[in-house]
Order: C-alpha cells, then structure tokens, then sequence
C-alpha cells in the first residue's frame, strides 16, 4: 500500500453542516440545468429514474405527473421487493421541462431521484 493510502486514526475530521435556505434549491436546480444544457441536446428523448418504496400509490402518483404525455414507463423491483424503480422515458423540449417534472416528484414522500 502506498504512504498516500495509508490512514490514521490520529486525524481531525471537522464537519461543517450545510446551512439550510431556500438558496440551496435555487442553486442546486441552477447548476442541474447548467449540466443538462452541457449534456443534452434538446429536444430529446429523456430517461427519468427514480426508486420508491413498493406501492401501488406512489407509483400511480408519478405516474399521474406524467399524465397527458406519451412516456414510456419500464419497472423493476428490487430482490427482496421492498423497494421499484421506475423508469420514464419522455420527449422533451427543454431542460425547463425536465426540472419541472423532478420538482413535481420531489414532493411525493420516499422517491428518490436519480
């Protein structure tokens, strides 16, 4: 192993909590359409991902957030089927849009986004 590797237990680790404001939002939704401007090129077709704790509400409440549009919906559950990821594929005109819809999930309790 190499000296750079090496780890002592003699070091002070110092933790600084992140301070909790409205401009955490703002500024992690800015740099996310920053990336998606860099990454994408729209209008494309977009994979959202995100995992929930298996049910069959949550499920439809994504679902309904992307009522009215032709998405495309893939499943899978996990090995001990506590928890199902979904996937939705959905033609997008801009990274506006692909926020708004992660902002919409956001608020249903236990999705996670990815």
């Amino acid at each position: 192993m190499s000296e750079n590797m090496i780890m002592s237990d003699e070091r002070d680790y110092t933790f600084e909590e992140i301070p909790d404001n409205s401009n955490n939002e703002q500024d992690f939704y800015a740099k996310f359409k920053e990336r998606l401007d860099d990454v994408e090129k729209f209008p494309t077709d977009y994979l959202f991902k995100f995992i929930y704790p298996s049910s069959e509400e949550t499920m439809k409440h994504i679902k309904s957030i992307f009522e009215g549009t032709n998405a495309t919906y893939d499943y899978k559950a996990s090995a001990n089927r506590k928890y199902t990821s979904i996937s939705v594929k959905l033609y997008i005109i801009d990274a506006d849009t692909v926020i708004n819809y992660y902002k919409e999930v956001s608020k249903i309790d236990g999705v996670i986004m990815l």
